[in-house]
């Protein structure tokens, strides 16, 4: 940033608003510079994790597109680490055009944990691009246990939770697998049991964990079994002869919503569409435990039916309710939000999410805030 000499003229307020200005102009030229990049990266942090020393170097293409309107070469670009080699697009850039940056890391004599950085210089920009490969160094059988951060007796898993993520209501099982791994000093059999609900299966492969073996949880659910739409929560409990915590009990998460097949454009033509005519509600200042309420209208703007499937709050203290389920094409109706603050203070920030059959849009959110007061 270049200097800035004031001088000293007119009132003592007129030559402060003068200040003022100039710092608010340099500090948005500094935001625009960091915020405007000719070069953007798909990634500009790589993790290799695990890099076994015996099997030699490896190599990763950082790819970026020039989004600027003139071509760009790339000047330079210098490792931090001489165990860093780098490549790079040598011919200009074109406008629109993509290019590379290549690290070659050669993890010869270096076991443990690395982060090194790549400067990369262009005839577009004086600020440089500074690109990270990460990871860690090891032998090839030997046990790290930093990527399994949960335990469960002398079983170990990635997270302590079990997280399917988002689940289809279709009549079939949706199977996810978590890794594990023996951290004990003796076998492990799971026992072909455990304790769940009917829209989950388990199964441990392979059934005899050896020590410092890595094997995974199947988790098969069912979305039409289960029938809810949104956030759900369950627990399975899975049986070994583990000496130290023979019963594991996981928490099991998923998010399920309806599966639309891809449509052709005639069909998304007819299909129903909704829309949320206030997405964002403020509720203002309200009393503790005296509930607010409001409506939120929504419209059938499609060429079909719309059904709504589920209308849910993200807190037990959200209530909602709606006149009408399904609505014709061009049919309105309103979504009523009630909140109860109970023993909530200050500023809260909460969601009610619409399922509907809307084929491309089937998930909307409607965020409000409010601010309780005692």
């Amino acid at each position: 940033m270049g200097i800035v000499t004031f001088v000293e003229t007119g009132t003592k307020k007129n030559r402060m608003k003068r200040v003022v200005w100039v710092g608010l102009f340099a500090m948005s030229t500094t935001l625009m510079a960091q915020i405007t990049k000719p070069l953007q990266f798909k990634e500009e942090t790589f993790d290799f994790g695990k890099v076994v020393e015996a099997n030699g170097p490896v190599t990763h293409q950082f790819e970026f597109t020039n989004v600027s309107s003139r071509p760009i070469r790339i000047l330079l670009v210098k490792p931090s680490c001489g165990c860093t080699t780098p490549d790079w697009s040598k011919e200009p850039v074109q406008p629109g055009k993509t290019g590379f940056i290549q690290a070659r890391f050669d993890p010869k004599g270096r076991p443990g944990y690395f982060n090194k950085s790549l400067t990369v210089t262009t005839d577009a920009d004086t600020n440089p691009i500074v690109l990270q490969i990460k990871g860690s160094v090891g032998a090839e059988n030997e046990v790290d246990f930093t990527e399994f951060n949960g335990i469960n007796g002398n079983w170990r898993v990635k997270t302590s939770s079990l997280n399917l993520g988002k689940v289809y209501l279709k009549d079939e099982f949706v199977v996810r697998e978590f890794e594990i791994m023996n951290s004990g000093a003796k076998p492990i059999t799971y026992l072909n049991k455990y304790d769940g609900p009917v829209y989950i299966r388990v199964a441990v492969e392979p059934k005899v964990l050896q020590p410092n073996e890595r094997g995974v949880v199947k988790l098969s659910y069912n979305g039409k079994l289960k029938n809810e739409y949104g956030f759900q929560s369950d627990n399975v409990v899975i049986h070994t002869d583990d000496e130290q915590q023979p019963m594991k009990s996981f928490s099991v998460y998923a998010t399920l919503e309806d599966y639309f097949p891809t449509l052709t454009p005639a069909e998304l033509a007819k299909a129903p569409k909704l829309q949320i005519n206030e997405v964002a509600v403020d509720f203002g200042r309200i009393k503790q435990n005296q509930a607010a309420a409001r409506a939120v209208s929504i419209t059938n703007t499609g060429k079909s039916p719309l059904q709504l499937k589920s209308v849910q709050g993200n807190c037990t203290c959200i209530t909602t309710s709606t006149d009408s389920k399904t609505l014709k094409p061009g049919e309105s109706t309103s979504i009523k939000i009630s909140f109860n603050p109970q023993d909530r203070k200050g500023t809260q920030q909460k969601a009610v999410t619409v399922y509907s059959n809307d084929p491309q849009n089937p998930v909307q959110r409607i965020t409000f805030t409010a601010y309780v007061e005692d």
